[in-house]
Parts: C-alpha cells; structure tokens; sequence
C-alpha cells in the first residue's frame, strides 16, 4: 500500500531541496535536528526534540533539486519514502511525498494510512510556511 501526498509550494524546487538536505534548515519545517547533509549512501540521524525521539533514515537515491529517496523505519527496512520536486515555472513548485511500505493485510492499515498521511500533511505545511513566509509553525511546539 502506497500513501500519497502533494502540495503547491510558491518557491523554486531548488530551495525545497536544500531545505531537506541542508542540515541548518530542516529544523524550520520537519526534525529538530539533522546529523549531516543529506547524501546518496549516507544514514542520517534525525531528532524531533519535542518528542524526545530520535531516529534514522537510509538515503537511498537523490537527484539534485528532482528526488529524494529514503527508508525508515524497522532497522532501515520499514518504509520507503520518495520526495519528488517538479517545477511549474520560475517561482513555484509541487512536492509529492510518496510513501510505501504499509503492509494492506495488517487490522490498523488505516489507522496507520491516516496517521501518516496528517505527519506528511503538517510536515508540508510547516514548509510552506517556512519557504514562503519565513515562518516556523513549529517553534511553538519546541519547548
């Protein structure tokens, strides 16, 4: 099972890639924190301080300013996300989160289907805010 996610961003797909990979920014919208750049090989460590969680992430394919490709999860085995930037024109891009991995026989896939997919949807919209109005819709949340 695949969950699918997508949002219009007022922004350059460049500067929605360097948001993900570039350590200094992905506290703005998503993790509190990134252990190093994002790059292809690479295993990640991301924390979200407000839950006092931490884990990482298998980057697995980036294509500057088009893809990124990760897993996360169960020992890097659980699930497999895909970020994908397509640029409309000079100022303005869509990013589609595409997760899989969702296991269609499992009594919760629901429950889980939607609980991911409002994660995606906060996530992209503390981006947009953040690319496009300088704003971080999470430091509230930050204790």
């Amino acid at each position: 099972m695949n969950n699918v996610t997508k949002m219009k961003i007022l922004k350059p797909v460049n500067e929605l890639f360097e948001a993900f990979v570039d350590p200094t920014k992905i506290g703005n919208f998503w993790f509190s924190s990134s252990s190093e750049r994002w790059e292809q090989g690479k295993t990640i460590t991301l924390r979200y301080d407000e839950y006092d969680a931490q884990g990482d992430i298998k980057i697995t394919e980036i294509e500057l300013n088009k893809k990124i490709v990760f897993l996360w999860g169960a020992n890097g085995e659980g699930h497999r996300v895909t970020i994908t930037l397509n640029e409309l024109g000079n100022s303005e891009s869509i990013i589609e989160i595409k997760e899989q991995g969702f296991n269609g026989n499992d009594d919760n896939i629901i429950i889980q289907l939607l609980d991911n997919k409002e994660g995606w949807v906060y996530m992209l919209t503390c981006l947009k805010g953040y690319l496009e109005y300088g704003v971080n819709l999470r430091a509230s949340l930050v204790k």
